[in-house]
């Protein structure tokens, strides 16, 4: 089946091209394999950018197992079929093909990019690296090596350090609360044969989301797209089930010697089918989108000096949500700024946004949309995304009147119901003066 939508996006095309953004078509495509695409066709520049995305990554490693996921993903170019480490780094060389593979919270990325005069060879060497990826000893214990290296530096890190403890506390015995990359003990206990079965549970070609850009017509991608994706077995593990942000409102201090404390904060999110996800991010982005002009940022900043920065934003995951925001400040002021927070999180609930505020940001975020667009490979990055999170191709044209359509009334309804300073959840990694684990101060 083969539909083709026009939509809104930028290209890299010749220099004659001058409109800042361009009718292309999405074509929606299934493969006579059954496998769902969809393509921009660009044959102005003779290369294409292929994003796949596999749903559940480093979320499926089994407990004891933290880590195998990303290890995984890590080895897929370092040796494949017949080739070992350096003879597929010299295949690539000779085609001029770039991959890069990736293994995040919810899914495992696969990013291509090759010429049209190479396009056999290079998927090819793709499909090697998806279908017998070989695990040798020698790169293995290089690869591992280096991840516990970075696991033992996380534990220096107090940013970190932050993360993982928010995770832990609020996503209780999902997977979520477990750290991605693993740690040096789940690390040490990996073999090749764990990262075999995370290829197995990771990598399926029922379970695929598959974007498409450049010098490729429908016919030849879906031809490409089964002989790449054919060979994948099915869907082996089933996707994790929905988490629940259950942190109640308090703070945890993870003591770290150091002049400065680093605040993380959360509290339960919105999903992102909910009705009111627009007017949840509209709000968020004007009470802290991590900008000059936010409530967070003049009070906290500009207004107290408290901070150079402070961020907030709508953590949506696949099977879990939460707002999460993050700052840091001197230890003697972690309190005041906790408290700020809890105060600037308030008067949102209290009283929504301003018409002004809401004209101003619905400008930025319609204005700024466009510019993500800059490249075929960050297209591709972005319809894979999209079919990742269950969006129409309409969405392309259609998310910025979704901006525009949110009123301060909206924003005031959702705010009074979503936000709760109350239920704010601080994990304060430092040496903070006068703030112990608890309810937070002035509780």
């Amino acid at each position: 089946m083969i539909r083709a939508v026009l939509v809104s996006a930028l290209l890299i095309l010749p220099a004659t091209w001058q409109p800042a953004a361009a009718q292309v078509a999405v074509t929606e495509i299934t493969t006579p394999g059954g496998i769902d695409a969809w393509l921009v066709e660009e044959p102005s520049l003779p290369f294409v950018a292929l994003e796949l995305l596999f749903p559940g990554g480093s979320a499926l490693d089994p407990e004891g197992e933290e880590g195998a996921a990303a290890l995984m993903a890590a080895m897929l170019d370092l040796g494949a079929g017949d080739l070992d480490e350096r003879g597929f780094a010299e295949a690539m060389e000779a085609v001029a093909a770039e991959f890069s593979f990736d293994a995040a919270g919810d899914s495992v990325s696969v990013s291509a990019r090759f010429l049209t005069e190479f396009r056999t060879e290079a998927v090819a060497l793709l499909e090697l690296a998806l279908t017998e990826p070989r695990f040798d000893e020698d790169a293995f214990g290089r690869v591992r090596a280096r991840a516990v290296s970075a696991a033992r530096s996380a534990l220096r890190n107090p940013n970190r350090l932050a993360s993982l403890e928010m995770n832990r506390l609020a996503w209780g015995d999902h997977p979520y609360a477990r750290p991605d990359d693993g740690t040096e003990e789940s690390l040490a206990a990996l073999t090749p044969d764990h990262l075999r079965a995370a290829h197995r549970r990771g990598l399926a070609r029922d379970r695929v989301h598959v974007a498409a850009v450049g010098d490729i017509d429908a016919e030849t991608l879906a031809a490409v797209l089964d002989d790449l994706l054919g060979a994948l077995p099915e869907a082996q593990a089933p996707l994790p089930p929905r988490a629940e942000f259950a942190l109640e409102g308090g703070v945890t201090v993870v003591p770290f010697d150091g002049p400065q404390s680093v605040i993380a904060f959360a509290q339960r999110g919105i999903p992102r089918d909910d009705p009111e996800f627009f007017a949840a991010f509209v709000m968020t982005e004007v009470l802290g989108g991590g900008r000059f002009g936010t409530r967070l940022m003049r009070a906290l900043r500009e207004e107290r000096g408290l901070t150079y920065g402070v961020g907030i934003g709508l953590a949506t995951r696949a099977f879990g949500e939460s707002i999460q925001g993050r700052l840091s400040t001197s230890n003697d002021r972690a309190a005041e700024a906790i408290e700020m927070v809890r105060a600037e999180w308030a008067e949102m609930a209290d009283a929504g946004l301003t018409e002004a505020e809401l004209a101003a940001i619905q400008t930025y975020l319609t204005g700024a949309y466009p510019l993500r667009f800059d490249g075929n490979a960050r297209i591709a990055s972005i319809l894979a995304s999209m079919q990742f999170q269950d969006l129409p191709v309409s969405y392309l044209t259609e998310r910025n009147d979704l901006v525009r359509a949110v009123t301060a009334e909206d924003v005031a309804a959702l705010a009074a119901r979503l936000l709760d300073p109350e239920a704010l959840h601080f994990v304060v990694v430092g040496r903070p003066e006068g703030l112990e684990t608890g309810a937070p101060p002035g509780n």
